[in-house]
């Protein structure tokens, strides 16, 4: 007896893959990436020092994701892979967060329509301007599609609110310390898992992950918040200056297995001077 062949219609079969890459990405913590007065801020729930959702790709451009971590690592060295290649083929002015979006939107609309399972991630690449005009943000979803955001973003379970706050709080011009505390504060709001889920939590120092793209910086912009610094900017009610955001008080606190948060020697070999590879 042969068995009827067994048919879904293209139609349902893309539902069914963007209903599947929804639920996955739904159930990882919020990230927020917001325009601060010197740059670009990144803010994400993320107790691992190690498992990253924020990372440098090239001088200028950082990227942040949530999702499954092993699908957006591979992205983000295949990110930095892109960047290093076009920069040293032609040349560093030629790597841009457009780009790269553009590149990541191939991938992810390939695996998306050809795998068997789509990627359940979503991702911002980000890249800080010589003016707050000249920052683009742009945030890629499960199926490639790319969107061009304007001053923020929120990706994860709650971005739906957390996006929707930001429409009447965020406004451009803010201070790092007001724009790190306008994140944590909507990104608190996001109701933990379980039994004491639906309450309103205070997010720690050691429960997140903060990184900048600090326009005023040389060359290399991106630099982890974290140790005294992170401290200090949570603790501040009114900041009034950045300063420290210039001069850390904990330098290799920020990052221990890459050192990232540390001062760099800016007049070393730019080709050597890469970010984190990660495990391949």
């Amino acid at each position: 007896m042969s068995s009827m062949p067994f048919y879904v219609s293209p139609e349902q079969l893309m539902k069914d893959r963007a209903d599947y890459a929804r639920k996955g990405i739904a159930r990882g913590r919020s990230v927020v990436v917001l325009g601060y007065d010197k740059g670009i801020v990144f803010v994400a729930e993320n107790p691992s020092r190690a498992l990253h959702k924020v990372s440098e790709i090239y001088d200028r451009i950082a990227f942040a994701a949530v999702g499954k971590y092993n699908e957006f690592e591979n992205l983000r060295v295949a990110g930095v892979r892109y960047a290093d290649l076009r920069g040293y083929s032609y040349d560093r002015t030629d790597v841009t967060a457009r780009g790269l979006a553009n590149a990541y939107a191939q991938t992810l609309g390939t695996v998306f329509t050809q795998e068997s399972k789509p990627y359940e991630v979503e991702i911002v690449v980000a890249e800080v301007g010589a003016t707050a005009e000249d920052d683009q943000i742009y945030r890629l979803t499960y199926d490639g599609s790319v969107a061009d955001e304007l001053g923020f973003v929120a990706m994860g379970g709650a971005a739906e609110p957390i996006e929707t706050a930001l429409k009447d709080r965020w406004s451009p011009g803010l201070s790092l310390g007001d724009a790190l505390s306008l994140a944590v504060e909507l990104l608190g709001q996001d109701p933990a898992p379980g039994p004491a889920g639906g309450t309103t939590r205070t997010l720690t120092a050691a429960q997140l992950e903060v990184a900048v793209l600090d326009r005023e910086r040389p060359r290399r912009t991106f630099r982890r918040i974290g140790g005294g610094l992170l401290d200090a900017l949570l603790s501040t009610e009114d900041p009034t200056s950045d300063a420290p955001a210039e001069d850390d008080p904990t330098p290799g606190r920020h990052d221990t297995l890459t050192g990232e948060g540390s001062p760099r020697d800016e007049s070393s070999n730019p080709q050597t001077q890469r970010p984190e590879q990660g495990p391949e």
